[in-house]
């Protein structure tokens, strides 16, 4: 597998629905690695990833992927036989089994060799733990189940670019072990963009973070720079602070508090969850840390 220096580079992107600005002058380039993507609902990011994936056109700015521009119709080609994608919600014929699923998709992937695609198709149900259930149709799996299934189509062609839009949704903790050990593996010599709310796979899986909001990246850097735009901004405390800006009850009955602290408060260790929470409230004294 030949991979790109940049995978991905957009310059001053704009997407638009109506009048909304789901996506607004957004620069970003993408390398190989996993990368994750964090951001409140609302934020842009399916947007982001449908314009990445060839989904949906930008109406400004400028898009390439592996050097080619997804604009132009044979160009789109190209990307997409080289391109991975997980959307949040896989649409698929219920009465299809998970293989003949699969299997549609690599035909959509113009895998036209049966046998060859049939291989193929059950490398990657192997890969996400569905061999077993490959002749059970798509209606009378789980929804974790389901949700592996697309990401098995996403896999079809060992693609250069994966781009995997809440991967994890339904998946039970022995399911979303087995996940991180994939993509930890994908993201070996191939770029993996990964859109989740949950924080801890973004701090188990990834050498960059982007959190977005409002159309825009509001920072980018590593999962432990994220966790120190928190510092000093978490404490511990008996009874929850109203003036933080979250705050709960831990399970040893301490409060744990983020945003700015009273004087004489007891610190705690940020993560990379406080400092996600702070860049989307406008916490005083915080805005010299966001990049």
């Amino acid at each position: 597998m030949t991979l790109d220096t940049g995978t991905v580079s957009v310059k001053h992107l704009s997407v638009k629905y109506r009048r909304t600005v789901a996506v607004d002058d957004l620069t970003l380039s993408l390398t190989s690695g996993v990368t994750g993507l964090l951001g409140p609902n609302g934020a842009g990011k399916t947007t982001l990833l449908r314009a990445l994936a060839t989904a949906r056109l930008p109406e400004t700015g400028d898009l390439r992927v592996f050097g080619l521009d997804p604009r132009q119709a044979g160009p789109r080609r190209a990307i997409r036989r080289r391109l991975g994608f997980l959307p949040q919600s896989s649409g698929f014929h219920s009465n299809f089994t998970a293989f003949e699923f699969v299997d549609y998709v690599a035909i959509l992937k113009e895998m036209r060799e049966r046998k060859q695609r049939h291989d193929e198709v059950r490398r990657v149900l192997e890969a996400v733990g569905l061999a077993d259930e490959r002749n059970k149709k798509m209606k009378a799996l789980s929804g974790g189940m389901r949700q592996r299934a697309g990401l098995a189509a996403a896999l079809v062609g060992d693609p250069d670019l994966l781009i995997l839009d809440e991967p994890t949704v339904g998946l039970d903790p022995e399911q979303r072990m087995r996940f991180r050990e994939l993509i930890a593996d994908l993201g070996v010599g191939r770029t993996v963009l990964l859109s989740t709310h949950q924080t801890e796979d973004v701090a188990a899986l990834c050498r960059r973070v982007l959190v977005m909001g409002k159309g825009r990246i509001n920072f980018d850097g590593a999962p432990d720079g994220l966790a120190r735009v928190a510092e000093g901004k978490v404490w511990v405390s008996s009874d929850r602070d109203p003036t933080a800006v979250a705050g709960w009850r831990t399970g040893l009955g301490e409060y744990r508090n983020i945003g700015v602290p009273p004087s004489g408060a007891r610190l705690g260790e940020p993560t990379l969850e406080d400092g996600y929470l702070l860049l989307h409230d406008a916490v005083p004294g915080n805005e010299a840390s966001v990049s």
